[in-house]
């Protein structure tokens, strides 16, 4: 049985030690090294040749970020980055997936170690999706031939006059995806809301994020929030996030309802209410993730007459989410990420 190798780097002995703990007791998982800061873990990376890296971000000599940043020009491996839930753990984890991190796992804290044995089933998890991800140099996107696409004007004077609302869900990945496909969007785009797989404290600074570099507006969304041209809702960490209409306008409702899919907030929940509450005055996009999160939901869309679609393979890190989509007809439409824009645009 082939072994996903997997190199540990992180300063504190005691991450290191509950790590390999948990990471070995995957059978699939071989842990082939632990490094205390980045000038080991380089020696180690040329030595053992992992398939995957997990990567603290504070380490003395070189913190994490710097270390990425080598890694990507120079040896590119998929990186899971181990984080602290503090807002300035926040910001860096966000520069590190914008630097080509796949993930990232959350440090607790409280009781490092029985908070660290808590996320086991997450770290394995997402350890052995890193491994087999697409590690995409940003430029590659778009074959580092253009910046990113306007939409063409033709488009734009029949956004004007749209009362189309826009459903989209991501998660390994996604990050990025976002940030690609919303920048291009002018600032009186239909209204759009947002399911990515993030926790609790990620999302705020990640909307916060999306909002300083794009013309529409981006933020958390908060139980009532109304869906309004130009503005971008993203569901909060640990919240599920669903579509309500009341007479002419939609607004969103926030609650804490069981996971689906594992996940809250689900991507399913999102897209089975506007395929309720919407019908054919909605676009369902599906981008990169791990997992089945959106396939049925993007389906119930479709089947409601809205327009449905998904990430291709080649430009998605973790191809699950979109494949799955399309397995099950729920994925009229499949684009390279940089094409979506313009698709969805063509449907407005």
């Amino acid at each position: 049985m082939r072994k996903y190798r997997v190199l540990i780097v992180d300063d504190s002995a005691l991450m290191r030690e509950l790590l390999t703990e948990i990471l070995s007791s995957d059978p699939e998982i071989e842990v082939v090294g632990a490094a205390a800061d980045p000038f080991v873990a380089r020696d180690l990376i040329k030595i053992k040749q992992p398939n995957v890296i997990t990567l603290d971000v504070e380490m003395p000599r070189m913190d994490g970020l710097t270390f990425l940043e080598k890694l990507m020009r120079a040896y590119p491996l998929p990186v899971v980055m181990i984080s602290s839930l503090t807002e300035k753990g926040c910001e860096t984890t966000l520069r590190a997936l914008s630097l080509g991190a796949i993930d990232f796992i959350p440090k607790p804290k409280i009781s490092i170690a029985s908070g660290t044995l808590e996320l086991a089933e997450e770290i394995i998890a997402k350890v052995k999706s890193a491994a087999t991800a697409r590690v995409i140099p940003r430029a590659s996107l778009n074959n580092g031939t253009a910046p990113a696409p306007k939409l063409p004007f033709p488009y734009l004077a029949q956004i004007k006059g749209s009362h189309k609302i826009v459903a989209i869900g991501a998660s390994t990945g996604g990050t990025e995806a976002l940030r690609e496909l919303l920048e291009p969007l002018p600032a009186d785009f239909p209204a759009i809301a947002i399911v990515q797989h993030m926790p609790e404290k990620f999302t705020g600074q990640f909307a916060k994020r999306l909002d300083s570099l794009c013309k529409i507006s981006v933020k958390e969304a908060a139980d009532g929030d109304r869906l309004l041209v130009g503005h971008a809702l993203l569901a909060p960490g640990n919240h599920h996030m669903e579509l309500v209409r009341r007479g002419a306008e939609y607004t969103v409702k926030i609650t804490q309802a069981e996971p689906v899919n594992r996940h809250r907030p689900s991507v399913d929940v999102l897209f089975n209410s506007f395929a309720e509450n919407a019908g054919a005055n909605a676009i369902g996009v599906i981008l990169t993730g791990m997992g089945n999160d959106g396939a049925r939901g993007l389906l119930a869309m479709r089947n409601a007459g809205a327009f449905t679609v998904a990430q291709d393979e080649n430009t998605s890190v973790v191809f699950g989410m979109p494949k799955e989509a399309i397995a099950c007809g729920g994925a009229q439409e499949v684009h390279p990420l940089l094409k979506i824009s313009a698709a969805v645009a063509s449907h407005l």
